[in-house]
């Protein structure tokens, strides 16, 4: 069958410095794929590449194929491409407060996507505006389509977003870490807002974050991402079951749990490294603890049951 969203072996440069290599993922309809990794990973630029929008950052694919239902993006013109973005994907950023207009009211700033992608009269989309706000929990629609962005909390404001990224009725949207800047408490209900709108609409979801306690309340499929590649794919529930890769391991025990004794969580130490200095082998190699001379010289890729873990150890579990 042909993914909503494919991801084939995907290379992206931006000028001469090589930042994703080989990257693959598929996303279907009713799937929500976590794809985590730490700051510097590639989670956003995979994002980027998915959109369509590399050439506004200066970065182009140079190896690999991206597919949005079965269609090239290479292959299209710059105008089928925005037309795509809005109407059949839609993008929830991390900080809501410079997503919106400030110039501008609530109510207008979600009605335009509807009028854009949509073709409806400014009454129309007024009343598709205010039947998203109400469907995203937001009490008083009406008053509150009035506001002004700085009128709202943080939480509010991401369910705006969160409303201008459904009312072109997409197939898919991407959510690049929509609850960081959010309160406990206030984080909870934006992930389960978006997990309805995934079970009552059939969409697709590809959801960035760092946090892996989201991904294991949420996700279905999770892509790990370290340094530009990725170490790990594939279910949710074996994974974090028996992890095969080191850094997988790693980010799970970085999970706070109830009862976990004093000292029991853990960083992993080091970073991730710039582009300009990726080791030649494996990239997590100057951090991992079972790092061998075939780790630090040879880039690994094996394949594992339904997902795919590249580490030379990986059958030895992590």
């Amino acid at each position: 069958m042909t993914a909503l969203l494919d991801l084939s072996d995907v290379s992206v440069a931006i000028g001469t410095t090589a930042l994703l290599d080989r990257i693959s993922l598929r996303l279907d309809k009713g799937q929500i794929l976590g794809l985590v990794g730490e700051s510097g990973s590639g989670k956003s630029l995979t994002a980027t590449a998915a959109l369509g929008l590399l050439p506004l950052i200066g970065g182009r694919v140079t190896a690999g194929t991206v597919r949005f239902d079965g269609q090239d993006l290479a292959a299209m013109t710059d105008r089928q491409r925005r037309d795509l973005r809005g109407r059949r994907i839609g993008f929830v950023s991390q900080n809501p407060m410079t997503a919106l207009d400030p110039v501008q009211r609530i109510g207008e700033q979600v009605d335009v996507v509807s009028r854009l992608h949509l073709g409806l009269s400014r009454q129309a989309a007024r009343a598709r505006t205010l039947d998203l706000l109400t469907q995203l929990r937001i009490p008083g629609a009406a008053a509150l389509a009035e506001c002004w962005p700085h009128q709202l909390s943080g939480g509010m404001r991401q369910r705006i977003v969160i409303a201008m990224a459904l009312a072109g009725q997409p197939d898919l949207i991407i959510a690049d870490e929509p609850t960081t800047a959010l309160d406990v408490t206030v984080q909870a209900q934006i992930i389960q807002i978006l997990g309805a709108l995934v079970r009552d609409r059939g969409l697709a979801l590809m959801l960035i974050t760092h946090d892996m306690g989201v991904v294991a309340q949420i996700c279905d499929r999770v892509t790990v991402l370290y340094a530009g590649r990725v170490a790990e794919e594939g279910p949710v529930a074996p994974i974090f079951a028996a992890p095969a890769h080191p850094y997988t391991a790693a980010l799970i025990g970085c999970i706070p749990q109830d009862g976990m004794e004093k000292g029991a969580l853990k960083g992993i130490p080091g970073a991730v490294p710039s582009a300009l200095a990726f080791a030649p082998g494996c990239r997590f190699s100057p951090r991992c603890t079972r790092a061998d001379d075939a780790c630090r010289q040879v880039p690994p890729l094996q394949s594992r049951g339904q997902g795919l873990v590249a580490c030379h150890h990986a059958g030895e579990g992590a």
